[in-house]
């Protein structure tokens, strides 16, 4: 695994709310991830479509392992990352 794939991508946008509360709970569990908005990244706005079958679905949070979660409860998060919520 590269470092570049070793890192939680979170792609969103900053006008979502959902987006928001994810990011700032990452951000408050201390926990690294590269922020994709995908309004102003188109790579990054194909990769959610393509996750989400056409849609822009946001947060979608990409993990090293390949897995993937759209627009989670912040304890699903956790439950995920194996963290206390």
């Amino acid at each position: 695994m590269t470092q570049e794939n070793s890192k939680i991508k979170f792609y969103g946008t900053t006008w979502c709310g959902d987006c928001r509360r994810s990011f700032f709970y990452l951000k408050r569990k201390n926990i690294p991830f590269d922020n994709i908005n995908i309004d102003d990244d188109g790579e990054g706005e194909n990769i959610v479509k393509s996750l989400n079958n056409g849609n822009r679905s946001v947060p979608t949070i990409v993990f090293p392992d390949g897995s993937f979660l759209v627009e989670p409860s912040n304890q699903q998060i956790a439950e995920k990352l194996n963290i206390p919520l």
